[in-house]
């Protein structure tokens, strides 16, 4: 499978690039795992999903969902590493079904995914680390997640987007209603 992105993050519109990956917390009541696609366009998380196990039913929830979104004949490329999950059958027959693009990193070069690590980074150093979370069930947590992919999406400001949110951004841009 080719790079067919090749680190180019830069998309002219939505839906043009995704990238995904899965990012893991561990906290006292036992690891979450977070498995969203994150649009190239603006950094908006266009679906997620969220559980106790890095597997396909993760994965495959997170990209039908995606899927869902979008309209008509969109091109869209998605960008993984080579995780086994990335490689299941499922995940490969849910994207040609879509007529999605495949773009896959070189083994072992987090790198090439730098745009949805760093999402991961801010996420992580905004709403986990430096948190106690000592008394918060597994559920709480994910709960905790959502509402901050939520408030990202929808309030978060991003300077490179003049200051607005994504969700705002797109709207000023008339891409949202």
């Amino acid at each position: 499978m080719d790079n067919i992105i090749a680190r180019d993050f830069h998309a002219e519109k939505p839906n043009e690039k995704w990238l995904t990956d899965i990012t893991e917390f561990h906290i006292p009541a036992g690891k979450v795992y977070l498995s969203p696609i994150i649009d190239c366009f603006d950094g908006l998380p266009v679906s997620w999903t969220i559980g106790t196990a890095p597997n396909a039913e993760l994965v495959n929830t997170m990209l039908d969902e995606a899927i869902s979104n979008l309209k008509g004949n969109e091109k869209t490329i998605i960008y993984s590493d080579r995780g086994a999950h990335y490689r299941w059958e499922g995940w490969i027959k849910r994207i040609e079904k879509a007529g999605l693009i495949r773009s896959m990193s070189r083994k072992g070069c987090s790198p090439d995914n730098s745009a949805c690590e760093g999402f991961f980074g801010r996420l992580k150093n905004e709403m986990f680390y430096g948190h106690s979370w000592k008394n918060i069930t597994i559920e709480q947590f994910i709960d905790v997640v959502n509402d901050y992919i939520i408030w990202y999406s929808e309030k978060r400001i991003k300077i490179s987007l003049g200051g607005l949110s994504p969700l705002q951004y797109r709207k000023k841009l008339g891409f949202l209603e």
